[in-house]
């Protein structure tokens, strides 16, 4: 043990620590008016529920620690059958909740499936393509891991969940592209995906009306939030509000107005207003530039690695990266609003777990490039 905890990142492992550790504290800060005010419940109630949902991180962390790499394609296997009834579960007997059925309650917190699909599908990838790296020379062995992963974005577009879909799509685009198929098979397979794409994008602004809810029609409506303020503006107008209270330095931890029921649920989706408007600008920057370090790290990982480590990292990478984009994107106004988590810094079960989870296999990745080089040296 005490070799594989010295193999592990440190500076990747410090960062995370200080970023949960921060989000955890701004959650506490930004939820406290909420659940007294909206929910009737303790000011500690988010609070308490994100530390326990932490400490149970940890515990999983340290059990897919002790996973070696070898089991991950059977393990990952099952969690993509797994993932693949659950979705179907959910789109036949589901109860809407903010009317989509994405969730299981299990009491203490609701369980989201597409979020687990996320990094199951980056490992199940990722070992696919490492076990079959030579026989990738056929359509079917390229293309069979990215079939399913069709069927898995399809049946969160149907739930409908169009941000967790784009950002599923994304990862699962990326981690092909960087897979060891032939480059003149590849390009065939990426004119043939194109092609569908192109198709799609046509399909769906000539349909879309009929295909997309209004509630996510209404989404591309995102230029000049404030102009409509009374109706679908008013949460990233609130979001400015927020940011230009806060300025260079913030109004001081536990002191945002915004916060008071003027932006809704202030610690999951929009958890970055309430950051900039307590902490100021420069804090803001700063968590965007500790951000920037994390996935140096990760993708520093990644290169040293061999083809499925290369690739668990390239998804990883991409998975927090997107994440991080379209919530601050969204935020600032600059793309509709598609309810994405910010990593770190937003409450939510799932997700929190899937995110140390995903860390965790990073981790696991730079042991096992620490074993190798210590092989190497002995020899």
């Amino acid at each position: 043990m005490k070799r594989v905890l010295k193999c592990i990142d440190k500076p990747l492992l410090i960062s995370t620590i200080i970023l949960f550790a921060l989000g955890l504290i701004m959650v506490f800060s930004a939820s406290n008016v909420t659940a007294y005010m909206y929910h009737g419940v303790s000011t500690y109630y988010y609070f308490v529920r994100q530390l326990i949902i932490l400490a149970l991180g940890v515990i999983l962390a340290f059990v897919l620690l002790l996973i070696k790499p070898k089991h991950y394609y059977a393990i990952a296997t099952i969690g993509m059958i797994g993932i693949l009834g659950s979705l179907i579960v959910l789109l036949i007997f589901g109860d809407p909740q903010n009317d989509m059925v994405g969730w299981f309650d299990l009491g203490f917190f609701n369980v989201q499936p597409s979020e687990f699909a996320k990094i199951i599908t980056i490992v199940w990838l990722a070992s696919y393509y490492d076990t079959y790296k030579n026989k990738l020379t056929t359509y079917v062995k390229s293309l069979f891991p990215i079939v399913i992963c069709v069927i898995v974005a399809a049946l969160i577009f149907l739930e409908p969940d169009l941000g967790t879909t784009i950002i599923y799509s994304a990862i699962v685009g990326l981690i092909f592209l960087a897979s060891p198929i032939q480059k003149d098979l590849k390009a065939k397979i990426i004119f043939i995906i194109m092609s569908f794409i192109v198709f799609g994008v046509i399909f769906v602004l000539s349909f879309g009306k009929n295909i997309l809810e209004d509630r996510q029609i209404s989404r591309f409506n995102f230029t000049k939030p404030c102009e409509r303020i009374l109706n679908d503006g008013n949460q990233v107008c609130n979001c400015y509000i927020a940011i230009n209270n806060g300025g260079l330095t913030g109004v001081g931890l536990g002191n945002s107005t915004q916060k008071y029921l003027y932006l809704p649920e202030p610690y999951t989706d929009f958890i970055f207003a309430i950051i900039v408007e307590e902490l100021g600008v420069l804090t803001g920057i700063g968590i965007i530039l500790m951000y920037m370090f994390v996935l140096y790290r990760i993708l520093r990982i990644g290169r040293k690695s061999n083809n499925r480590g290369a690739l668990i990292c390239y998804g990883v990478a991409c998975y927090i990266f997107l994440h991080i984009a379209i919530n601050l994107l969204g935020i600032f106004g600059l793309m509709p609003m598609t309810g994405v988590p910010l990593p770190f810094m937003s409450y939510g079960g799932s997700f929190t777990i899937c995110l140390i989870a995903s860390l965790t296999f990073v981790q696991r990745v730079s042991i096992e490039n620490g074993l190798t080089n210590e092989k190497e040296k002995s020899h």
